[in-house]
């Protein structure tokens, strides 16, 4: 058991399930137009795009979006009306409003760069902690926990925790997936994660056990095999 988390694992167990969940990544990590990049704004766009929304549904308009607005030069000159309309689309007209305050707010208190550190980005209306850690781990590989309904499904099946919706907002799910974490690769480690819920993990369905990396340290894959 590691000393500083009360994980049911050692550190050896630790790093064994971060190399399976990396080897399994490497093949079947999914491709998206915000993934093939490390530039803040894209991946800013793509988390609020994302928020509640299908990922079939926001390739188009991200892909629309940053046809017509490159960059975060490019997108200060757009008015609210503008947002509005591209937003509409994916039913977020609610969150363009929020959406432009971000923008000004980037253009007057960053320059016209999206902020680097975490309570900068917190500042920024409409911005959440799952989108500003996202943000930070996807543009500069910085080591964040991203926990969100799919993160706390596969860590309390990984430690036999029953999941409810306050679970995301759990300190002690945060200090679990925090312990697990990659610390040298946190992009590829939480890219991984989420597509394994989404691809094997899965939550209305029974999940893949078998096709599961972690099976070997998971605890209702375990339960389930000897059922």
């Amino acid at each position: 058991m590691t000393n500083d988390t009360l994980l049911p694992f050692s550190s050896d167990e630790v790093q064994a399930l971060r190399v399976a969940l990396h080897q399994w990544g490497a093949e079947h990590v999914r491709s998206f137009p915000w993934r093939q990049t490390t530039d803040p704004y894209h991946i800013l766009l793509a988390e609020i795009l994302l928020h509640r929304t299908q990922v079939k549904q926001v390739v188009p308009v991200y892909e629309a979006f940053l046809a017509r607005y490159p960059d975060l030069t490019s997108l200060s000159q757009a008015s609210q009306g503008d947002i509005y309309q591209m937003l509409g689309s994916l039913g977020l007209t609610w969150r363009s409003r929020l959406f432009y305050e971000m923008l000004q707010a980037i253009a007057t208190r960053y320059h016209g760069n999206v902020p680097r550190r975490k309570e900068d980005l917190l500042s920024l209306p409409g911005i959440s902690d799952y989108i500003a850690s996202a943000v930070r781990c996807f543009a500069w590989n910085e080591p964040e926990v991203l926990l969100d309904t799919n993160t706390v499904r596969i860590t309390g099946r990984l430690l036999g925790w029953p999941v409810r919706d306050s679970s995301r907002r759990s300190a002690r799910f945060r200090h679990a997936l925090a312990s697990l974490l990659d610390h040298e690769q946190p992009r590829m480690f939480n890219y991984a994660l989420l597509d394994l819920a989404h691809l094997v993990c899965l939550t209305r369905r029974q999940p893949l056990c078998a096709q599961c990396p972690l099976n070997t340290w998971c605890t209702f894959a375990t339960q389930e095999s000897t059922a």
